[in-house]
Protein backbone atom coordinates (compact mmCIF):
# COMPACT_ATOMS: atom_id res chain seq x y z
CA UNK A 1 0.00 0.00 0.00
CA UNK A 2 1.02 3.19 -1.09
CA UNK A 3 -0.89 6.17 0.65
CA UNK A 4 -0.06 10.01 -1.34
CA UNK A 5 -2.31 13.59 -1.94
CA UNK A 6 -2.04 12.63 -5.69
CA UNK A 7 -1.39 9.62 -7.61
CA UNK A 8 -0.84 11.07 -10.93
CA UNK A 9 -0.19 8.10 -14.17
CA UNK A 10 1.71 9.13 -17.28
CA UNK A 11 5.49 11.02 -17.42
CA UNK A 12 4.56 13.16 -20.31
CA UNK A 13 4.99 16.91 -20.26
CA UNK A 14 0.98 16.74 -18.83
CA UNK A 15 2.54 13.58 -15.81
CA UNK A 16 5.79 15.86 -15.10
CA UNK A 17 4.10 19.39 -14.94
CA UNK A 18 0.86 18.30 -13.04
CA UNK A 19 2.85 16.14 -10.80
CA UNK A 20 5.47 19.34 -9.97
CA UNK A 21 2.72 21.89 -9.48
CA UNK A 22 0.67 19.01 -6.92
CA UNK A 23 4.08 18.89 -5.29
CA UNK A 24 2.78 22.48 -3.68
CA UNK A 25 0.16 20.87 -1.70
CA UNK A 26 0.94 17.39 -0.71
CA UNK A 27 2.88 14.34 -1.61
CA UNK A 28 2.82 12.95 -5.21
CA UNK A 29 3.24 10.08 -6.70
CA UNK A 30 4.53 9.96 -10.36
CA UNK A 31 4.05 6.66 -12.07
CA UNK A 32 4.70 5.54 -15.51
CA UNK A 33 4.65 2.23 -17.63
CA UNK A 34 8.73 2.45 -18.63
CA UNK A 35 11.08 4.99 -18.05
CA UNK A 36 10.44 8.55 -17.30
CA UNK A 37 11.42 9.57 -20.60
CA UNK A 38 9.21 7.35 -22.73
CA UNK A 39 6.62 9.56 -24.00
CA UNK A 40 4.89 11.00 -26.99
CA UNK A 41 6.28 14.56 -25.34
CA UNK A 42 9.90 13.40 -25.20
CA UNK A 43 9.77 13.04 -28.72
CA UNK A 44 7.82 16.03 -30.18
CA UNK A 45 9.67 17.67 -32.81
CA UNK A 46 7.40 21.06 -33.79
CA UNK A 47 6.93 23.17 -30.62
CA UNK A 48 4.37 24.34 -29.01
CA UNK A 49 1.53 26.94 -30.47
CA UNK A 50 1.01 29.96 -28.22
CA UNK A 51 0.57 33.87 -28.61
CA UNK A 52 3.53 35.77 -27.56
CA UNK A 53 3.92 37.87 -30.87
CA UNK A 54 2.46 41.42 -30.62
CA UNK A 55 1.23 40.76 -34.38
CA UNK A 56 -0.90 37.41 -32.98
CA UNK A 57 -3.55 37.52 -30.62
CA UNK A 58 -5.67 34.71 -29.22
CA UNK A 59 -8.82 35.31 -31.12
CA UNK A 60 -6.60 34.58 -34.01
CA UNK A 61 -5.35 31.13 -32.62
CA UNK A 62 -9.01 30.63 -31.71
CA UNK A 63 -9.99 30.72 -35.10
CA UNK A 64 -6.91 28.62 -36.55
CA UNK A 65 -7.64 26.01 -34.25
CA UNK A 66 -11.57 25.81 -34.83
CA UNK A 67 -11.08 25.82 -38.64
CA UNK A 68 -8.87 22.74 -38.23
CA UNK A 69 -11.24 21.32 -35.77
CA UNK A 70 -13.74 21.07 -38.72
CA UNK A 71 -17.15 22.06 -36.74
CA UNK A 72 -16.43 19.60 -33.48
CA UNK A 73 -14.26 22.12 -31.46
CA UNK A 74 -16.58 23.18 -28.00
CA UNK A 75 -15.96 26.68 -28.20
CA UNK A 76 -15.00 27.26 -24.25
CA UNK A 77 -12.25 24.69 -24.19
CA UNK A 78 -10.29 26.06 -27.13
CA UNK A 79 -11.11 29.87 -25.49
CA UNK A 80 -9.22 28.38 -22.27
CA UNK A 81 -6.51 27.07 -24.07
CA UNK A 82 -5.82 29.95 -26.44
CA UNK A 83 -6.21 32.30 -23.10
CA UNK A 84 -4.54 30.30 -20.83
CA UNK A 85 -1.64 29.78 -22.76
CA UNK A 86 0.39 32.77 -22.84
CA UNK A 87 0.32 32.53 -19.76
CA UNK A 88 1.85 29.33 -18.64
CA UNK A 89 4.69 29.73 -21.51
CA UNK A 90 5.69 33.17 -19.71
CA UNK A 91 6.05 31.17 -16.11
CA UNK A 92 7.82 28.37 -17.53
CA UNK A 93 10.39 31.17 -18.64
CA UNK A 94 10.23 32.55 -15.62
CA UNK A 95 11.12 29.15 -14.12
CA UNK A 96 14.02 29.13 -16.36
CA UNK A 97 12.61 27.01 -19.80
CA UNK A 98 14.65 28.10 -22.24
CA UNK A 99 13.32 28.64 -25.97
CA UNK A 100 15.12 29.40 -28.91
CA UNK A 101 15.70 32.94 -29.59
CA UNK A 102 16.33 35.33 -32.34
CA UNK A 103 17.37 38.83 -32.40
CA UNK A 104 16.36 39.34 -28.24
CA UNK A 105 13.11 37.96 -29.20
CA UNK A 106 11.74 34.28 -29.48
CA UNK A 107 12.10 32.44 -32.12
CA UNK A 108 8.77 31.53 -34.12
CA UNK A 109 7.95 28.95 -36.11
CA UNK A 110 4.64 28.44 -38.80
CA UNK A 111 3.52 25.07 -39.00
CA UNK A 112 0.09 23.42 -41.07
CA UNK A 113 -3.18 25.63 -40.55
CA UNK A 114 -1.59 28.21 -38.66
CA UNK A 115 -2.32 31.92 -40.21
CA UNK A 116 0.97 33.37 -37.83
CA UNK A 117 4.37 32.20 -36.49
CA UNK A 118 3.35 30.77 -33.26
CA UNK A 119 5.21 28.18 -32.66
CA UNK A 120 8.06 28.30 -29.70
CA UNK A 121 10.50 25.39 -30.47
CA UNK A 122 13.49 24.63 -27.93
CA UNK A 123 16.98 23.66 -29.44
CA UNK A 124 15.52 23.48 -33.04
CA UNK A 125 13.45 20.15 -33.40
CA UNK A 126 14.00 18.82 -30.23
CA UNK A 127 11.26 21.24 -28.16
CA UNK A 128 9.50 17.77 -26.98
CA UNK A 129 12.83 16.95 -25.37
CA UNK A 130 14.30 19.67 -23.93
CA UNK A 131 10.84 20.90 -22.18
CA UNK A 132 10.14 17.27 -20.76
CA UNK A 133 14.43 17.41 -20.01
CA UNK A 134 13.37 20.64 -17.86
CA UNK A 135 10.33 19.15 -15.87
CA UNK A 136 12.44 16.06 -15.74
CA UNK A 137 14.96 17.83 -13.30
CA UNK A 138 12.13 19.97 -11.63
CA UNK A 139 10.24 16.53 -10.71
CA UNK A 140 13.31 14.93 -9.90
CA UNK A 141 14.93 17.31 -7.14
CA UNK A 142 11.47 17.69 -5.49
CA UNK A 143 11.41 15.81 -2.06
CA UNK A 144 7.76 15.60 -2.33
CA UNK A 145 7.77 14.09 -5.36
CA UNK A 146 8.04 9.83 -5.62
CA UNK A 147 8.53 8.91 -8.84
CA UNK A 148 7.99 4.94 -10.10
CA UNK A 149 9.36 3.40 -13.00
CA UNK A 150 7.86 0.16 -14.75
CA UNK A 151 4.62 0.33 -13.33
CA UNK A 152 2.21 -0.53 -15.36
CA UNK A 153 -1.45 0.42 -13.43
CA UNK A 154 -3.91 -2.15 -14.30
CA UNK A 155 -7.20 -0.78 -12.50
CA UNK A 156 -8.60 2.45 -11.10
CA UNK A 157 -9.92 1.81 -8.14
CA UNK A 158 -13.76 3.01 -7.46
CA UNK A 159 -16.58 2.88 -5.02
CA UNK A 160 -18.91 3.60 -8.16
CA UNK A 161 -18.86 6.89 -7.79
CA UNK A 162 -15.29 8.38 -7.04
CA UNK A 163 -12.12 7.37 -7.59
CA UNK A 164 -9.84 6.00 -4.74
CA UNK A 165 -6.59 5.50 -6.20
CA UNK A 166 -4.77 2.68 -8.71
CA UNK A 167 -3.79 -0.95 -8.98
CA UNK A 168 -0.86 -1.28 -10.64
CA UNK A 169 1.72 -3.97 -11.47
CA UNK A 170 5.68 -3.61 -10.53
CA UNK A 171 7.41 -5.21 -13.80
CA UNK A 172 10.58 -4.96 -11.79
CA UNK A 173 9.91 -6.89 -8.02
CA UNK A 174 6.75 -8.98 -10.31
CA UNK A 175 3.76 -7.72 -7.95
CA UNK A 176 0.79 -5.86 -7.07
CA UNK A 177 0.94 -2.52 -5.38
CA UNK A 178 -1.65 -0.46 -4.35
CA UNK A 179 -1.86 3.27 -4.56
CA UNK A 180 -4.60 5.46 -2.72
CA UNK A 181 -5.20 9.35 -2.45
CA UNK A 182 -7.98 12.14 -2.65
CA UNK A 183 -6.84 13.31 -6.09
CA UNK A 184 -6.05 10.67 -9.57
CA UNK A 185 -4.77 12.16 -12.71
CA UNK A 186 -4.22 10.13 -15.68
CA UNK A 187 -1.75 11.01 -18.14
CA UNK A 188 -1.16 7.92 -19.92
CA UNK A 189 -0.98 9.66 -23.60
CA UNK A 190 -2.55 8.34 -26.46
CA UNK A 191 -3.35 4.73 -28.49
CA UNK A 192 -1.92 5.27 -32.42
CA UNK A 193 1.06 3.01 -31.36
CA UNK A 194 -1.87 -0.08 -31.51
CA UNK A 195 -1.35 0.95 -35.59
CA UNK A 196 1.26 -0.69 -37.23
CA UNK A 197 2.66 2.69 -38.85
CA UNK A 198 3.04 4.93 -36.21
CA UNK A 199 5.39 7.66 -34.89
CA UNK A 200 4.42 6.84 -31.37
CA UNK A 201 6.59 4.86 -28.68
CA UNK A 202 5.62 1.21 -28.67
CA UNK A 203 3.97 1.83 -24.99
CA UNK A 204 1.12 4.31 -26.51
CA UNK A 205 -1.21 1.77 -26.91
CA UNK A 206 -4.61 2.85 -25.36
CA UNK A 207 -4.11 1.79 -21.91
CA UNK A 208 -5.24 4.92 -20.68
CA UNK A 209 -8.51 5.01 -22.54
CA UNK A 210 -9.04 0.78 -21.18
CA UNK A 211 -8.86 1.65 -18.06
CA UNK A 212 -10.74 4.53 -18.04
CA UNK A 213 -13.53 2.77 -19.92
CA UNK A 214 -13.82 -0.18 -17.28
CA UNK A 215 -13.94 2.51 -14.92
CA UNK A 216 -17.09 3.65 -16.15
CA UNK A 217 -15.97 6.59 -17.82
CA UNK A 218 -17.53 8.63 -20.85
CA UNK A 219 -14.96 8.17 -24.41
CA UNK A 220 -15.60 10.46 -26.88
CA UNK A 221 -14.61 11.12 -30.74
CA UNK A 222 -12.43 7.95 -30.96
CA UNK A 223 -13.02 7.54 -34.51
CA UNK A 224 -10.62 10.73 -35.28
CA UNK A 225 -6.72 9.15 -35.27
CA UNK A 226 -4.71 11.81 -36.96
CA UNK A 227 -2.12 10.09 -39.20
CA UNK A 228 0.94 12.10 -39.43
CA UNK A 229 1.41 13.48 -43.50
CA UNK A 230 4.96 13.29 -43.59
CA UNK A 231 6.97 9.96 -41.51
CA UNK A 232 10.67 8.79 -42.91
CA UNK A 233 9.69 5.78 -45.59
CA UNK A 234 11.80 2.84 -44.45
CA UNK A 235 10.60 -0.87 -45.15
CA UNK A 236 12.64 -2.05 -42.12
CA UNK A 237 13.27 0.21 -39.12
CA UNK A 238 10.19 2.21 -37.38
CA UNK A 239 8.39 5.43 -39.10
CA UNK A 240 10.37 8.25 -38.15
CA UNK A 241 8.47 11.53 -37.58
CA UNK A 242 9.35 14.90 -39.91
CA UNK A 243 8.58 17.67 -38.19
CA UNK A 244 5.46 19.75 -39.75
CA UNK A 245 8.02 23.20 -39.22
CA UNK A 246 9.82 21.68 -42.05
CA UNK A 247 7.22 22.12 -44.39
CA UNK A 248 6.57 25.48 -42.54
CA UNK A 249 10.15 26.49 -43.44
CA UNK A 250 9.24 25.83 -47.03
CA UNK A 251 9.62 22.35 -47.95
CA UNK A 252 7.62 21.01 -50.95
CA UNK A 253 5.64 17.98 -51.34
CA UNK A 254 6.34 16.05 -54.97
CA UNK A 255 5.24 12.72 -56.75
CA UNK A 256 7.43 10.06 -58.23
CA UNK A 257 7.20 12.53 -61.46
CA UNK A 258 8.82 15.73 -59.18
CA UNK A 259 5.52 16.52 -59.57
CA UNK A 260 3.94 18.87 -56.72
CA UNK A 261 0.44 17.71 -55.99
CA UNK A 262 -1.03 20.06 -52.82
CA UNK A 263 -1.24 23.81 -54.78
CA UNK A 264 -4.02 22.22 -56.73
CA UNK A 265 -6.06 20.85 -53.43
CA UNK A 266 -5.95 22.82 -50.80
CA UNK A 267 -4.59 27.34 -50.69
CA UNK A 268 -2.52 26.79 -48.08
CA UNK A 269 -0.66 23.46 -49.93
CA UNK A 270 2.27 22.01 -48.34
CA UNK A 271 0.65 23.79 -44.69
CA UNK A 272 -3.18 22.70 -45.47
CA UNK A 273 -4.78 20.68 -42.44
CA UNK A 274 -3.06 17.76 -41.54
CA UNK A 275 -5.62 15.72 -42.68
CA UNK A 276 -6.14 17.34 -46.42
CA UNK A 277 -2.30 16.25 -46.52
CA UNK A 278 -2.00 13.01 -44.99
CA UNK A 279 -4.85 12.36 -47.45
CA UNK A 280 -3.30 13.51 -50.30
CA UNK A 281 -0.33 11.85 -49.81
CA UNK A 282 -2.42 8.39 -49.45
CA UNK A 283 -3.95 9.05 -52.68
CA UNK A 284 -0.80 9.88 -54.98
CA UNK A 285 0.55 6.75 -53.13
CA UNK A 286 -1.98 4.59 -54.54
CA UNK A 287 -1.68 6.18 -57.95
CA UNK A 288 2.28 5.24 -58.32
CA UNK A 289 4.66 2.35 -58.25
CA UNK A 290 6.82 4.12 -55.10
CA UNK A 291 5.25 3.40 -51.85
CA UNK A 292 5.96 7.03 -50.76
CA UNK A 293 6.26 10.64 -52.07
CA UNK A 294 9.17 12.93 -51.58
CA UNK A 295 10.11 15.97 -49.00
CA UNK A 296 12.14 18.12 -51.76
CA UNK A 297 13.92 21.03 -49.35
CA UNK A 298 16.82 21.55 -52.15
CA UNK A 299 15.79 25.10 -52.56
CA UNK A 300 15.89 25.95 -49.29
CA UNK A 301 19.30 27.54 -47.81
CA UNK A 302 21.31 24.49 -46.57
CA UNK A 303 22.59 26.52 -43.36
CA UNK A 304 19.15 27.26 -42.25
CA UNK A 305 18.02 23.77 -42.67
CA UNK A 306 21.27 22.75 -40.42
CA UNK A 307 20.22 25.26 -37.83
CA UNK A 308 16.94 24.69 -37.57
CA UNK A 309 16.36 20.92 -37.54
CA UNK A 310 19.50 19.28 -36.64
CA UNK A 311 18.01 16.36 -34.91
CA UNK A 312 16.37 15.61 -38.18
CA UNK A 313 18.93 16.27 -40.56
CA UNK A 314 21.19 13.99 -38.52
CA UNK A 315 18.62 11.22 -38.37
CA UNK A 316 18.36 11.16 -42.34
CA UNK A 317 21.33 11.24 -42.66
CA UNK A 318 22.26 8.17 -40.62
CA UNK A 319 19.37 6.47 -42.38
CA UNK A 320 21.16 7.06 -45.57
CA UNK A 321 19.12 10.02 -47.54
CA UNK A 322 20.29 13.80 -47.93
CA UNK A 323 18.21 16.13 -45.69
CA UNK A 324 18.86 19.34 -48.16
CA UNK A 325 17.64 17.26 -51.52
CA UNK A 326 14.68 15.17 -51.41
CA UNK A 327 14.33 12.05 -48.18
CA UNK A 328 11.12 9.90 -49.51
CA UNK A 329 7.95 10.19 -46.82
CA UNK A 330 4.44 8.74 -45.91
CA UNK A 331 1.39 8.92 -43.56
CA UNK A 332 1.97 6.98 -40.36
CA UNK A 333 -0.86 6.94 -37.28
CA UNK A 334 0.67 10.15 -34.96
CA UNK A 335 -2.18 11.43 -32.50
CA UNK A 336 -5.50 10.37 -30.96
CA UNK A 337 -8.27 13.19 -31.27
CA UNK A 338 -10.57 11.65 -29.00
CA UNK A 339 -10.53 10.52 -25.35
CA UNK A 340 -11.50 10.38 -22.43
CA UNK A 341 -14.08 12.91 -22.04
CA UNK A 342 -13.87 15.52 -19.27
CA UNK A 343 -14.38 19.53 -18.45
CA UNK A 344 -13.09 22.38 -18.21
CA UNK A 345 -11.60 21.38 -15.37
CA UNK A 346 -9.71 18.13 -16.70
CA UNK A 347 -12.74 16.00 -14.43
CA UNK A 348 -14.45 12.70 -16.03
CA UNK A 349 -17.87 11.76 -14.58
CA UNK A 350 -16.15 9.89 -11.93
CA UNK A 351 -15.58 12.07 -8.81
CA UNK A 352 -11.75 12.61 -7.80
CA UNK A 353 -10.22 11.13 -11.45
CA UNK A 354 -8.43 13.27 -13.26
CA UNK A 355 -7.51 13.52 -17.12
CA UNK A 356 -5.36 15.44 -19.04
CA UNK A 357 -2.99 15.66 -22.16
CA UNK A 358 -3.68 13.13 -24.90
CA UNK A 359 -5.84 10.81 -23.26
CA UNK A 360 -8.38 13.74 -22.69
CA UNK A 361 -11.16 14.68 -24.97
CA UNK A 362 -11.54 17.79 -23.66
CA UNK A 363 -13.23 19.21 -27.02
CA UNK A 364 -10.31 21.35 -27.86
CA UNK A 365 -8.90 18.99 -31.30
CA UNK A 366 -12.41 18.59 -32.81
CA UNK A 367 -12.06 16.13 -36.06
CA UNK A 368 -8.32 17.49 -36.25
CA UNK A 369 -5.83 18.86 -34.29
CA UNK A 370 -4.04 22.23 -35.13
CA UNK A 371 -0.18 21.84 -35.26
CA UNK A 372 1.41 22.33 -32.16
CA UNK A 373 -1.97 22.68 -30.03
CA UNK A 374 -1.22 19.49 -27.78
CA UNK A 375 2.18 20.12 -26.01
CA UNK A 376 0.02 23.85 -25.20
CA UNK A 377 -3.26 21.45 -23.85
CA UNK A 378 -0.65 19.53 -21.57
CA UNK A 379 0.00 22.60 -19.80
CA UNK A 380 -3.20 24.47 -19.69
CA UNK A 381 -4.73 21.71 -18.43
CA UNK A 382 -2.23 20.44 -16.13
CA UNK A 383 -2.78 23.43 -14.24
CA UNK A 384 -5.84 23.12 -13.88
CA UNK A 385 -6.36 19.96 -13.19
CA UNK A 386 -4.23 20.60 -10.28
CA UNK A 387 -6.31 23.97 -9.08
CA UNK A 388 -9.11 22.12 -9.19
CA UNK A 389 -8.16 19.42 -6.78
CA UNK A 390 -7.38 22.20 -4.29
CA UNK A 391 -10.50 24.04 -4.84
CA UNK A 392 -12.82 20.79 -4.67
CA UNK A 393 -10.88 19.83 -0.95
CA UNK A 394 -11.79 22.69 0.40
CA UNK A 395 -15.10 22.21 0.94
CA UNK A 396 -15.34 18.65 2.33
CA UNK A 397 -15.65 17.53 5.58
CA UNK A 398 -12.25 16.37 7.27
CA UNK A 399 -13.24 13.00 7.35
CA UNK A 400 -13.40 13.04 3.32
CA UNK A 401 -9.94 14.68 3.19
CA UNK A 402 -7.64 11.35 3.43
CA UNK A 403 -8.26 8.13 1.89
CA UNK A 404 -7.27 4.82 3.95
CA UNK A 405 -7.14 1.35 3.66
CA UNK A 406 -11.33 0.84 4.53
CA UNK A 407 -12.09 2.71 1.56
CA UNK A 408 -11.19 0.02 -0.62
CA UNK A 409 -14.12 -1.64 -2.18
CA UNK A 410 -13.77 -5.37 -1.66
CA UNK A 411 -16.27 -6.57 -3.50
CA UNK A 412 -14.66 -4.72 -6.88
CA UNK A 413 -11.31 -5.00 -5.86
CA UNK A 414 -10.04 -8.79 -6.92
CA UNK A 415 -11.58 -9.40 -10.26
CA UNK A 416 -11.39 -11.68 -13.18
CA UNK A 417 -11.44 -11.80 -17.09
CA UNK A 418 -13.39 -14.12 -18.58
CA UNK A 419 -14.90 -14.68 -22.47
CA UNK A 420 -17.96 -13.16 -21.03
CA UNK A 421 -16.86 -10.67 -20.04
CA UNK A 422 -15.69 -9.32 -15.75
CA UNK A 423 -16.77 -11.88 -12.93
CA UNK A 424 -16.02 -10.85 -9.48
CA UNK A 425 -14.10 -13.54 -7.63
CA UNK A 426 -11.52 -13.57 -5.20
CA UNK A 427 -8.16 -13.13 -6.02
CA UNK A 428 -4.29 -12.39 -7.01
CA UNK A 429 -2.95 -10.70 -9.89
CA UNK A 430 -0.32 -12.29 -11.54
CA UNK A 431 2.17 -12.17 -14.54
CA UNK A 432 2.95 -14.87 -16.49
CA UNK A 433 6.08 -14.20 -18.95
CA UNK A 434 5.55 -17.53 -20.83
CA UNK A 435 2.89 -15.47 -22.57
CA UNK A 436 4.81 -12.34 -23.62
CA UNK A 437 5.06 -14.42 -26.97
CA UNK A 438 1.00 -14.73 -27.09
CA UNK A 439 0.27 -10.93 -26.44
CA UNK A 440 3.23 -9.98 -29.09
CA UNK A 441 1.57 -11.84 -31.99
CA UNK A 442 -1.83 -10.63 -31.14
CA UNK A 443 -1.05 -6.97 -31.00
CA UNK A 444 1.19 -7.40 -34.72
CA UNK A 445 -2.75 -8.69 -35.30
CA UNK A 446 -4.74 -5.80 -34.25
CA UNK A 447 -2.18 -3.24 -35.65
CA UNK A 448 -2.37 -4.93 -39.04
CA UNK A 449 -6.21 -4.93 -38.40
CA UNK A 450 -6.36 -1.69 -37.51
CA UNK A 451 -4.39 -0.01 -40.64
CA UNK A 452 -6.24 -2.06 -43.15
CA UNK A 453 -9.86 -1.86 -42.07
CA UNK A 454 -9.88 1.70 -39.95
CA UNK A 455 -7.10 3.68 -41.77
CA UNK A 456 -6.40 6.82 -43.38
CA UNK A 457 -9.16 6.00 -45.72
CA UNK A 458 -12.66 3.75 -44.76
CA UNK A 459 -15.78 2.66 -45.55
CA UNK A 460 -18.83 0.43 -43.90
CA UNK A 461 -17.79 -2.90 -45.69
CA UNK A 462 -13.93 -2.08 -44.04
CA UNK A 463 -14.86 -1.18 -40.92
CA UNK A 464 -17.76 -3.98 -40.45
CA UNK A 465 -15.20 -6.61 -41.87
CA UNK A 466 -12.63 -5.32 -39.28
CA UNK A 467 -14.53 -5.24 -35.73
CA UNK A 468 -15.82 -8.66 -37.29
CA UNK A 469 -11.93 -9.70 -37.03
CA UNK A 470 -11.76 -8.24 -33.78
CA UNK A 471 -14.55 -10.02 -32.46
CA UNK A 472 -12.57 -13.35 -33.54
CA UNK A 473 -9.00 -12.29 -31.76
CA UNK A 474 -11.54 -11.74 -28.89
CA UNK A 475 -12.93 -14.94 -28.82
CA UNK A 476 -9.39 -17.07 -29.31
CA UNK A 477 -7.92 -15.08 -26.71
CA UNK A 478 -7.06 -17.16 -23.74
CA UNK A 479 -7.92 -15.77 -20.48
CA UNK A 480 -7.31 -17.43 -17.49
CA UNK A 481 -7.50 -15.44 -14.56
CA UNK A 482 -6.01 -11.84 -13.87
CA UNK A 483 -3.04 -12.02 -15.26
CA UNK A 484 -0.83 -9.04 -16.76
CA UNK A 485 -0.87 -9.89 -20.41
CA UNK A 486 -4.48 -10.60 -20.41
CA UNK A 487 -5.26 -7.28 -19.25
CA UNK A 488 -3.07 -5.96 -21.61
CA UNK A 489 -4.47 -7.65 -24.52
CA UNK A 490 -8.12 -7.21 -23.29
CA UNK A 491 -6.96 -3.21 -23.29
CA UNK A 492 -5.98 -3.81 -27.17
CA UNK A 493 -9.33 -5.21 -28.14
CA UNK A 494 -11.27 -2.87 -26.11
CA UNK A 495 -9.32 0.40 -27.75
CA UNK A 496 -9.98 -1.42 -31.45
CA UNK A 497 -13.38 -1.90 -30.52
CA UNK A 498 -14.00 1.69 -29.52
CA UNK A 499 -12.19 3.19 -32.45
CA UNK A 500 -14.24 1.17 -35.39
CA UNK A 501 -17.49 1.27 -33.45
CA UNK A 502 -17.48 5.28 -33.37
CA UNK A 503 -15.96 5.09 -37.20
CA UNK A 504 -18.54 3.19 -38.26
CA UNK A 505 -21.07 4.93 -36.62
CA UNK A 506 -20.08 8.52 -38.18
CA UNK A 507 -21.60 8.64 -42.09
CA UNK A 508 -19.23 11.06 -43.14
CA UNK A 509 -16.13 12.27 -43.85
CA UNK A 510 -14.57 15.50 -41.35
CA UNK A 511 -11.37 15.60 -40.38
CA UNK A 512 -8.85 12.49 -39.29
CA UNK A 513 -12.08 10.32 -40.54
CA UNK A 514 -12.59 9.75 -43.90
CA UNK A 515 -15.42 7.73 -44.84
CA UNK A 516 -15.27 7.38 -49.34
CA UNK A 517 -18.64 6.04 -48.83
CA UNK A 518 -19.61 9.19 -47.44
CA UNK A 519 -17.11 11.81 -48.64
CA UNK A 520 -18.75 14.80 -47.09
CA UNK A 521 -19.02 16.22 -44.11
CA UNK A 522 -22.91 15.78 -43.22
CA UNK A 523 -24.03 18.67 -40.87
CA UNK A 524 -26.15 16.24 -39.22
CA UNK A 525 -23.31 15.20 -37.21
CA UNK A 526 -21.90 17.71 -35.56
CA UNK A 527 -21.43 16.20 -32.21
CA UNK A 528 -19.65 14.50 -30.19
CA UNK A 529 -19.81 10.51 -30.31
CA UNK A 530 -19.81 9.34 -26.75
CA UNK A 531 -19.12 5.44 -25.60
CA UNK A 532 -19.64 4.02 -22.30
CA UNK A 533 -19.08 0.57 -20.85
CA UNK A 534 -22.50 -1.09 -20.69
CA UNK A 535 -24.46 1.43 -22.50
CA UNK A 536 -25.46 2.23 -26.23
CA UNK A 537 -23.51 4.73 -28.32
CA UNK A 538 -24.78 8.26 -27.76
CA UNK A 539 -23.87 11.67 -28.90
CA UNK A 540 -23.43 15.00 -27.29
CA UNK A 541 -23.44 18.27 -29.14
CA UNK A 542 -20.87 20.94 -29.86
CA UNK A 543 -20.84 23.84 -27.71
CA UNK A 544 -20.29 26.62 -30.27
CA UNK A 545 -21.72 29.27 -27.90
CA UNK A 546 -19.87 32.26 -27.51
CA UNK A 547 -19.88 33.25 -24.09
CA UNK A 548 -17.33 35.52 -22.49
CA UNK A 549 -14.33 33.91 -21.41
CA UNK A 550 -13.62 35.85 -18.22
CA UNK A 551 -16.74 35.10 -16.77
CA UNK A 552 -15.89 31.43 -17.18
CA UNK A 553 -12.49 31.49 -16.21
CA UNK A 554 -13.61 32.98 -12.74
CA UNK A 555 -16.16 29.95 -12.50
CA UNK A 556 -14.12 26.81 -11.27
CA UNK A 557 -17.87 25.13 -10.95
CA UNK A 558 -18.29 25.79 -14.74
CA UNK A 559 -18.70 22.86 -17.10
CA UNK A 560 -19.40 22.25 -20.56
CA UNK A 561 -20.79 19.23 -22.11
Amino acid sequence: MHYFDYIIAGSGLTGLYSAYLASRYGKVALITKSGIRESNSYFAQGGIAAVTDNEDLPEFHFEDTIIAGRGLCDYDAVNVLVNEGPLRIHELIEEGMEFDMSGGALSLGLEGGHHKRRILHAGGDVTGRKITDFMIKKVTSDTNISIFENYVAIEIITDGDSCKGLRCWNLNAGQEEIFLGNHTILALGGASAIYKNTTNPDTTTGDGVALAYRAGCRIADMEFIQFHPTSLYTREDKPYLISEAVRGEGAYLVNEKGERFMPALHEAAELAPRDIVARAIYKEIQSQKLPYVYLTLSHINPDRLSERFPNISQKCREMGYDFNDRIPVAPAAHYMVGGVRTDLNARTNIRDLYVCGELASTGIMGANRLASNSLLECLVFGYRAVKECERSMSGRPAAERSVSESDLPAERFFQKINKKGRTVVPGKFTMDPTRAQEFSELSNRISEILTVYAGIVRNRELLTRGLEKIEEESAGFVREGFELYNLMGENLLIVARLIMQSALFRHESRGGHYREDFPSEDKSYIFHIIQKLGEKITTLPVDTTKDNYSDKDNNPDYEHN
